[in-house]
C-alpha cells in the first residue's frame, strides 16, 4: 500500500513522526499484554521496536480481552515481479498476529492503483497481482482464515457502496492536503483513496462477516501509511462505523543505509526473495554500509558506531536469538568483533530466509492461489 504524497528519504526521526501524526508509541506494557492474551512470546517485530507505534491497538486488546474478537488487513501493491526483504516485513508480522489471535485476515492487492501510478497496463497489473500473491501464501497464511483478493476482480457491490460512502465525506481540498495531489495529475489518482478505505468496514466483505458488522478492525502497516488511514478513521464515525486501529512499522532501510532508498530501479539497494547465494553474499559485502571502521587497527581501538550500520539493522529484523544479537552489539561496538564477521553472520541469516522463501513459494500452486482468492466463508474463521 502505497502512500503517494509523502516522499520517505534521509534519515527519520521517529519520536517526530509520532508527534506530527499524533499517533501513540508502542509500550512495553502493550506488548507485555500481547504476550498475556495469546499465551505466545511476543515477535521479534514487537521485542525490538520495529512495530512501534499504533491508533487504538489498546482498545482492540480490551475488545479480545471481553471476548470479542477483529479482523486484520493489510495489502500490497504489485508494481513488480520480485518482492524484496522489506516487503516480507509486515506480511511476517501479520502472520504472526492472525496465529497468535487466531483472528480472519484479508490482504488487498492494489494492481488498479499500480496501473494508475506506473506505467502498466491492466493486463500486466493484473498479473503481477497474481505473482505477488504467490510470494504473499509463501508466508505461511491459513487459507481456512484469509481473503486475498485483487481490486480489479473483487471491487463492486457492498465493497462498492462503501467507496461511495467514504468519497461523499471527503472534499477534494483535504485528499490534496493528504496525498499532494495536483491539476496534473489524472482524476483516477484523485477517485483511489476510498479503495483502500473501505476494507477498514467489514460490511465491505458480505461473504465474510455478513451479521459481524461491528467487528473491529487492526491494520498493521508502515509509518508512512499513517495518514492515509487518518482519512478513514476521520470518515468511520460519519458513515457508521468503528475507526480501524493500526499497529505501524518503522521503515526497512536500503542496503547503502539512511541516504540510500529500496529501488526495483537499482537492484543493489535490496535483497530480493529471487535472489541468489552468491548475490546476497555479494550485495552485503559490497554494498551494505557499515558503521565499523576502514582499518582492523582503527576497529579494534574505537569500535563500530551501531547506529548507521546496515548489517547489525538487519540482524535486528530477522536474527531471532535476543542473547547472541545482544553478543554482536556488544563485541562489535567494542571493537573486539569486526565487519568482516558481522556481514558473514548476517549472510548466513538471509541466505537462509531467502531459500526458505523460495522453497515455499515453490510450492504455491494456481490452484492455491485460486483457494486463497475465491470468494467464499472463511470455514474456520475465528475457530
Amino acid at each position: 500500500m502505497e502512500l503517494a504524497g509523502w516522499q520517505v528519504s534521509g534519515k527519520i526521526d521517529y519520536d517526530k513522526l509520532i508527534d506530527k501524526f499524533g499517533c501513540q508509541r508502542l509500550d512495553q506494557s502493550l506488548i507485555d499484554r500481547v504476550h498475556r492474551l495469546t499465551g505466545r512470546p511476543p515477535h521479534v517485530f514487537l521485542r525490538r521496536g520495529v512495530f512501534f507505534a499504533h491508533r487504538d491497538f489498546n482498545e482492540i486488546l480490551d475488545a479480545y480481552e471481553r471476548g470479542d474478537k477483529f479482523y486484520l488487513y493489510t495489502g500490497r501493491g504489485p508494481s513488480s515481479e520480485a518482492l524484496h526483504l522489506g516487503h516480507l516485513v509486515p506480511f511476517m508480522f501479520t502472520k504472526y498476529l492472525q496465529d497468535a489471535f487466531k483472528v480472519p485476515l484479508v490482504i488487498q492487492l492494489t494492481d488498479d492503483e499500480k496501473c494508475m501510478w506506473k506505467t502498466l497496463s491492466v493486463e500486466e497489473s493484473q498479473r503481477l497481482a497474481r505473482e505477488n500473491a504467490k510470494d504473499i501464501i509463501a508466508c505461511g497464511f491459513d487459507v481456512t482464515r484469509t481473503f486475498i483478493f485483487s481490486d480489479f476482480d473483487y471491487v463492486g457491490g457492498a465493497f462498492y457502496k462503501n467507496m461511495v460512502r467514504v468519497a461523499k465525506c471527503v472534499t477534494y481540498n483535504k485528499v490534496v492536503g493528504i496525498f499532494g495531489f495536483t491539476g496534473e495529475d489524472h482524476i483516477g489518482k484523485v477517485s483511489f483513496p476510498p479503495v483502500q478505505a473501505v476494507p477498514s468496514f467489514p460490511s465491505s466483505f458480505p461473504h465474510l462477516f455478513s451479521g459481524k458488522e461491528n467487528l473491529r478492525c487492526l491494520i498493521p502497516c508502515a509509518i508512512d501509511q499513517d495518514p492515509y488511514f487518518r482519512m478513514t478513521r476521520d470518515v468511520a464515525p460519519r458513515i457508521g462505523y468503528h475507526k480501524p486501529a493500526l499497529i505501524e512499522s518503522s521503515f526497512f532501510p536500503a542496503l547503502q543505509g539512511d541516504t540510500g532508498k529500496m529501488s526495483a530501479s537499482d537492484p543493489n539497494s535490496a535483497i530480493y526473495v529471487t535472489d541468489t547465494p552468491k548475490e546476497i553474499k555479494d550485495k552485503i559485502n559490497r554494498y551494505a554500509f557499515t558503521g565499523g571502521q576502514d582499518t582492523k587497527e582503527k576497529q579494534m581501538l574505537y569500535g563500530a558506531n551501531l547506529e548507521v550500520d546496515i548489517p547489525v539493522k538487519y540482524l535486528s529484523f530477522f536474527l531471532d536469538d535476543d542473547a547472541e544479537l545482544d553478543y554482536i552489539k556488544q563485541e562489535y561496538g567494542s571493537g573486539r568483533m569486526l565487519t568482516f564477521d558481522v556481514k558473514k553472520q548476517l549472510i548466513e541469516v538471509l541466505t537462509e530466509l531467502v531459500e526458505r522463501h523460495k522453497r515455499a513459494r515453490a510450492a504455491v500452486t494456481d490452484e492455491m492461489v485460486d483457494a486463497f482468492m475465491a470468494v467464499r466463508p472463511l470455514p474456520s474463521m475465528f475457530s
